[in-house]
């Protein structure tokens, strides 16, 4: 069986709103799946596993009364876990997830083994974020469902194959849902993953740009001005591979071509919402972004972006044509 099967009839594009640290937040989650969207959000963007649950009720009561007054079916709410050992809320998180009952669950910077087991249990999907074949072969080994491959020119943390490449070698060995992760702009560029073997992509920088995100307004507007060009490959802000807007280093006074070295990873501390905000002010407005930003031409509402992005798709499908 194909595991997206129940989600076809809600979905207007193949396509996720990424899951992004400090932007993804209840009114994007809900502006997505009105319109069609699977709207996914990191657990660790909120306080605590009492707030994630409020989250969660609270999105769910909103696309409830949406889908009552319109009478149409809306785009699934996935949550994206933090597996990585060093995440100190995970068990807490994850217990929260298991009481909800998500129909869809996104795993990131670790194995999804210890999750997949009672995830399932709570008749979620779980899709494994992986940026290498061989974690790709480990998550399918461990049972995922799908996976989101992480390919380079993702905003953030980024992966560092070529999509094509990514893609075709992990479809020798998987038939399962993928999703790809990097470099879509628009509707283009989602057409052309599905032709790639791609059943889903993310889209990150495009939603940041939104009035709905909960990113800074001079963030969404560097996103506006900004292109390709402006992204910097990185890893003095994580200790991992990230893709970072060089305007807003060189707006924090410092200078892109010669950063601090950073010591080891410490993914808990850097998704703690609290630490992040002891931080010196200048390190609080180094903002990330995708090479997709060069697709950012607008802060708009996701209504707009997300028909423009159906106009897109639908262009591209009738323009290509081989038979």
């Amino acid at each position: 069986m194909d595991p997206l099967a129940r989600f076809h009839d809600r979905l207007s594009l193949p396509l996720i709103a990424a899951p992004m640290f400090l932007v993804s937040g209840v009114e994007l989650v809900v502006a997505a799946c009105r319109n069609g969207v699977i709207g996914s959000f990191p657990t660790v963007n909120c306080r605590s596993p009492e707030q994630l649950d409020e989250w969660l009720t609270d999105i769910d009561n909103r696309l409830k009364a949406h889908a009552d007054a319109s009478g149409k079916l809306l785009a699934p709410v996935c949550a994206n876990l933090i597996v990585h050992r060093s995440n100190a809320r995970l068990e807490q998180d994850l217990q929260v997830l298991l009481r909800r009952r998500p129909e869809m669950v996104i795993t990131s910077v670790g194995s999804p083994a210890p999750v997949i087991g009672p995830l399932h249990e709570a008749g979620a999907l779980v899709f494994a974020d992986v940026a290498s074949i061989r974690h790709a072969e480990r998550a399918v080994a461990a049972g995922a469902d799908g996976l989101v491959l992480l390919t380079a020119g993702a905003g953030g943390q980024t992966g560092w194959l070529n999509p094509f490449v990514f893609v075709r070698a992990v479809r020798a060995f998987f038939d399962g849902p993928i999703v790809l992760a990097g470099g879509i702009s628009d509707g283009h560029a989602l057409r052309a993953a599905q032709a790639l073997g791609c059943d889903l992509a993310y889209m990150g920088t495009r939603f940041i740009a939104t009035r709905e995100s909960m990113a800074d307004a001079r963030y969404k507007d560097m996103l506006v001005v900004s292109t390709a060009d402006d992204i910097l490959l990185t890893t003095a802000f994580t200790g991992l591979q990230t893709n970072m807007l060089r305007p807003s280093i060189e707006a924090a006074g410092l200078d892109p071509d010669d950063l601090p070295l950073r010591g080891a990873i410490d993914i808990g501390k850097d998704i703690d919402i609290g630490a992040r905000e002891n931080r010196p002010k200048r390190w609080k407005d180094i903002w990330s972004a995708g090479h997709s930003v060069s697709g950012v031409t607008e802060v708009s509402s996701v209504d707009e972006m997300v028909a423009r992005t159906l106009a897109e798709y639908r262009e591209a499908a009738a323009r290509v044509r081989f038979d």
